[in-house]
């Protein structure tokens, strides 16, 4: 890894942790629609998963640019609950 990458990462913060993957696309596309850059990664529970591994399954990590954390919040906070 490049220092210029290892850098890039620490920009991120965890905005929030879902239960699977589909339901960290939905956060995701929504978050983009508000011009908030945002990916999802396994969390470090889901890649020890041995099913995990090769499916859609486990938990994942939604991350932001830290300057864009408190903004997507406050996306997030404007839905209405499911």
């Amino acid at each position: 890894m490049t220092p210029c990458s290892v850098a890039h990462m620490a920009e991120l913060a965890v905005l929030q942790v879902v239960g699977s993957e589909p339901e960290a696309e939905i956060i995701i596309s929504l978050l983009r629609s508000e011009g908030i850059q945002a990916i999802a990664q396994k969390t470090n529970f889901a890649v020890g998963l041995a099913d995990a591994s090769s499916s859609g399954a486990g938990p994942r990590e939604i991350l932001v640019h830290e300057e864009n954390l408190a903004r997507a919040r406050e996306v997030l906070e404007q839905q209405p609950p499911i």
